[in-house]
């Protein structure tokens, strides 16, 4: 393994035994994967916070429970500081950031939940609570090294930024943060960044929701470890269009690449997508596909719903301007919860726009840092009927609501499930 002098002597113990046992895990999944040195990392996002399966770790202090489940030692280890030339911050957590009461949530778990933030704080890492990112301002540049626990955020960073980063689980991505140093595999090997799936797009493709239904469709259709490449004379995607649509792709795939030719910095033409890659698959994703991938989230028949859920990933002003506009003038019905999600800086820039209140005086509800299915069932465990215009969200939330009830999940674009939030009702197609 070659390491340079700073990572050697940090191997040795120099900076303690925090970076040490980090840098030796990172090592370990070196081996693993077969690289022969490492990577300086300059950016990550952790998904940190009181979150359920920490639960399983029976420990006293949470430098205990950070030992055992990120650094995968029994070894009490005090909790030292991040990689200072890696920027860190946190992804969503269990429970909005500023309340409880309204997700239905324990105060326990609440308070929990700023105590763990707060330590991890301390060591380094910035509270930001997002899943998107980008929005406030963690942007990497083209063929800079980074790390995230997100899913979505690894297409996203790989395809429309042109950063280099991998799939790692979130122990690794801590291991990555601690010591700033990655194993140099993967999509950070520019041979590996090579389109193997072509896609031509023929179905509908103006819409934010449209891009969420073709992500979800590229990514049901994708050969195990794909790399696609959309094509076509498709309508031109916007950012807020692409976070949809490279959270729907990562929610039926393991997709960390995609190419769009004309959109994403490594795609210029089909050609340069594709290298010299041998093709796996050619697909034409038509209207008739697109149809079938909604029917696949949206449960079927119509009725009455007591849940919609709005902003996953989590929302950009302009999608929260966007409800603000159409919710104007109408009411949530009685009995049913709107919840719109986003980040903390967001959510501060919608208050001071007016469309946090605008959505509150209709009778909604704008939160922040977290979102239904990275929650404690407590959360949702009175929904009757869900509504939501997340691919992502209508694929997870069933195992998440459990096999005891069966609770409909309705799915259609942002105008549809407002609608449905104020009728009380999810009307199902003509």
């Amino acid at each position: 393994m070659k390491l340079t002098p700073y990572e050697q002597e940090m191997l040795d113990g120099k900076f303690g035994r925090f970076k040490q046992i980090a840098l030796e895990n990172v090592l370990k999944y070196a081996r693993v994967v077969g690289a022969e040195e490492l990577v300086e990392v300059t950016k990550s996002t952790l998904y940190f916070g009181a979150h359920s399966y920490l639960e399983t770790c029976k420990a006293d202090t949470y430098d205990e429970i950070f030992a055992k489940m990120y650094l995968c030692t029994d070894e009490k280890v005090e909790l030292g500081e991040f990689e200072k030339t890696c920027y860190c911050q946190t992804c969503v957590a269990p429970c909005d950031q500023y309340d409880y009461e309204v997700t239905h949530l324990p105060k326990e778990l609440f308070d929990k939940n700023t105590e763990y933030l707060s330590r991890t704080l301390k060591a380094g890492c910035c509270i930001a609570g997002s899943c998107t990112p980008y929005l406030n301002g963690w942007v990497p540049l083209f063929g800079e090294h980074v790390v995230t626990s997100e899913s979505s955020n690894i297409t996203m960073s790989n395809s429309a930024f042109g950063a280099r980063c991998n799939a790692d689980g979130e122990e690794a991505i801590t291991w990555i943060s601690i010591c700033g140093r990655a194993p140099k595999w993967g999509f950070y090997l520019p041979e590996n960044r090579y389109a193997d799936t072509v896609y031509h797009i023929e179905c509908r493709s103006e819409t934010r929701f449209d891009w969420d239904i073709i992500g979800y469709t590229v990514g049901r259709m994708l050969p195990s470890a794909g790399v696609p490449v959309l094509t076509g004379d498709f309508h031109r995607p916007t950012l807020t269009m692409l976070k949809q649509c490279f959270t729907a792709m990562a929610t039926t795939s393991a997709c960390e690449l995609c190419h769009i030719v004309g959109v994403t910095p490594e795609a210029r033409s089909l050609e340069d997508a594709r290298g010299n890659k041998p093709l796996r698959g050619e697909f034409t994703i038509t209207q008739k596909d697109y149809d079938e991938s909604c029917r696949q989230i949206c449960s079927a028949g119509e009725g009455k719903i007591n849940f919609v859920l709005l902003g996953c990933p989590h929302y950009s002003l302009e999608d929260i301007q966007q409800v603000a506009n159409y919710i104007h003038g109408k009411k949530v019905a009685e009995g049913v919860e709107l919840h719109v999600w986003t980040d903390m800086s967001t959510l501060a820039m919608a208050k001071a726009s007016g469309f946090v209140k605008t959505i509150e005086d209709a009778g909604g509800n704008v939160l922040s840092s977290s979102c239904a299915m990275v929650m404690d069932p407590a959360a949702f465990s009175h929904v009757t009927a869900m509504v939501t215009d997340s691919g992502k969200q209508g694929h997870y939330m069933h195992s998440c609501f459990g096999t005891e009830k069966h609770v409909p999940i309705y799915y259609g674009d942002v105008c549809k499930c407002i609608d449905a939030a104020a009728a009380g009702y999810w009307k199902g197609e003509a």
